[in-house]
């Protein structure tokens, strides 16, 4: 996409990458769409949005979900994949069986950059996916995936096996089903160093950050997923756009706003160098 800067009747035009999130919206802004769109924003891209869901939630617990109809949105995407230059794409709450297969039909064939965040539960314990909609992504939408990103949890139910072993036999095994590489984000874990284990058919490599003592951790996964997308749209590879979305969202997390009386939201746009 071109930006047109002027100044004295001269102007420039820049070319600023564009990121499509489909997602939920999170009606206290610290996770879904909004967070997915201050991300991309802190890193430079013009955000567009799909919409799957509407949730009524806050820092404490969802109260509510409303599942958007399937057409709206396929024509949410069409409609922004028509017009827009969309360089990479990011996936998160998708809510029921109907929006895998609309959305799994919509990016059918794209050569985007895909970033899956399986997005199964909130951090409050409830269900952000239906059951019956598990395998349909993972049999539809992961054969689509540039990178899966789930956390220890989600690594388990969607491989089917244990995560003892920081989620590389899981990663593996979501590899043959199709995925092109796997990110295991490590935030579930209890120790002093999280890791986050990225496996590709090439290997594998661990990144360790300290872990944060704070409950403003709400959204995390969406901004990681976000962040990833973002760079892989500004041209990173995916190692290093993995190393720069866990950097971005640590410190994200240590300059949260302090907002609400649950988990609370991170800090999306702390002052920070976005990458070139």
């Amino acid at each position: 996409m071109d930006k047109v800067l002027g100044t004295g009747g001269m102007a420039a035009v820049v070319d600023v990458p564009v990121v499509l999130t489909i997602a939920g919206s999170d009606s206290s802004g610290g996770a879904g769409i909004q967070a997915d769109l201050k991300t991309f924003a802190a890193h430079g891209c013009y955000g567009a949005s799909a919409i799957t869901a509407i949730t009524a939630q806050n820092t404490l617990a969802v109260r509510a979900v409303h599942c958007c109809p399937p057409a709206i949105i396929s024509a949410q995407i069409a409609a922004v994949l028509d017009d827009l230059p969309v360089r990479a794409i990011k996936t998160g709450m998708l809510g029921d069986r109907a929006a895998v297969d609309v959305v799994a039909d919509a990016l059918w064939g794209s050569a985007r950059s895909l970033v899956i965040d399986p997005v199964l539960t909130s951090s409050s314990g409830r269900a952000l996916l239906e059951d019956d909609a598990v395998d349909l992504l993972l049999d539809r939408l992961l054969p689509l995936a540039s990178l899966l990103t789930p956390n220890l949890p989600e690594a388990a139910r969607l491989a089917g096996c244990d995560v003892d072993d920081g989620g590389l036999r899981a990663a593996r095994l979501l590899l043959k089903r199709g995925a092109r590489a796997v990110l295991v984000k490590g935030g579930h874990g209890t120790s002093d160093v999280v890791v986050d284990l990225l496996v590709t058919p090439d290997g594998s490599r661990r990144f360790e950050s300290p872990r944060l003592r704070s409950r403003h951790t709400h959204g995390t996964g969406c901004t990681l997923s976000a962040a990833i997308a973002a760079r892989l749209a500004l041209g990173q590879g995916l190692d290093d756009a993995v190393e720069g979305a866990i950097a971005y969202v640590h410190t994200a997390i240590a300059r949260a706003p302090g907002l609400g009386a649950g988990d609370g939201p991170l800090h999306h746009l702390h002052p920070f160098d976005p990458p070139s």
